[in-house]
């Protein structure tokens, strides 16, 4: 399994997994054009990837979901719930699921997770394949019982750590939409993100990637720095990065013996 960072943050998100044949976008919150300029730079055509999910229906993920499926060709699966509150993807053909269904799609088996956020059916992705497992988990105020459970095994987790609680404070948004950021249904700052990786990181765990960091309330070396500070001490030895905005990054692969035992596994079958 691979895992790419294709853009995250307030003005659009997309994450690509690959196994072998094997393609899923993981939202598709770019304009088509960029979508295509971003996958050109990991060498992969937009028409080769079988299915996108797409997590809730804010613009920042849903944006070139609808005419990225119809110009190449591409599944789409999402909510109930965020089909009802952005319908053009019903017209488009998406295939609707409740939080913690489980589709396959080529070698992958991805499993939705429902997330706290102020949208109809927020879900995170858990992605498996290979013998590995990858998170996709952003957007969620706290984190729940069910996402924590997906987050346990996994050897590329995808966390969102959205704000500095400083900088937001002391930021120029106005109280009502500090408020929303900060709530229950928000984002989740640094502190809570460093907290529940703290908590659950595991020896597996070869990537963590923050992920949807606010370029007004938040600094790529801020949240490191916090989510470093909370590692010290645990049985975390991978490696800890922040997803850019304009750019791709990766790829994040599992372990050297998690893929090894997953490359037995595949000879014997």
């Amino acid at each position: 399994m691979r895992l790419w960072m294709l853009g995250s943050g307030s003005k659009g998100n997309a994450v690509l997994l690959e196994s072998r044949e094997s393609r899923v976008l993981v939202d598709a919150g770019f304009a088509p054009r960029t979508l295509a300029t971003r996958l050109a730079a990991v060498g992969v055509a937009p028409e080769s990837i079988d299915a996108l999910v797409v997590t809730h229906e804010h613009i920042d993920h849903v944006r070139g979901a609808c005419a990225g499926a119809k110009r190449w060709g591409w599944a789409l699966h999402a909510s109930a719930g965020t089909v009802r509150a952005h319908p053009e993807l019903a017209a488009a053909g998406a295939t609707t699921f409740e939080a913690g269904a489980r589709i396959t799609v080529g070698r992958f088996e991805l499993t939705s997770v429902g997330t706290s956020h102020d949208a109809e059916e927020p879900v995170a992705v858990l992605a498996e394949a290979d013998g590995a497992r990858a998170v996709v988990a952003t957007d969620m105020g706290w984190v729940t019982s069910a996402v924590a459970s997906a987050c346990a095994g996994a050897d590329i987790l995808v966390l969102e750590s959205n704000h500095d609680e400083g900088m937001l404070r002391l930021g120029p948004y106005p109280a009502y939409l500090k408020a929303r950021i900060a709530g229950r249904k928000g984002h989740l700052s640094n502190v809570a993100a460093a907290a529940f990786a703290r908590a659950m990181t595991h020896r597996d765990l070869r990537h963590l990637v923050l992920a949807h960091l606010s370029e007004t309330n938040n600094a790529p070396e801020v949240a490191l720095d916090t989510m470093r500070v909370a590692l010290r001490g645990t049985r975390f030895r991978g490696g800890v990065c922040a997803a850019p905005q304009d750019g791709v990054l990766g790829p994040f692969c599992p372990g050297s013996e998690r893929a090894r035992v997953a490359s037995q596994l595949a000879l014997a079958l």
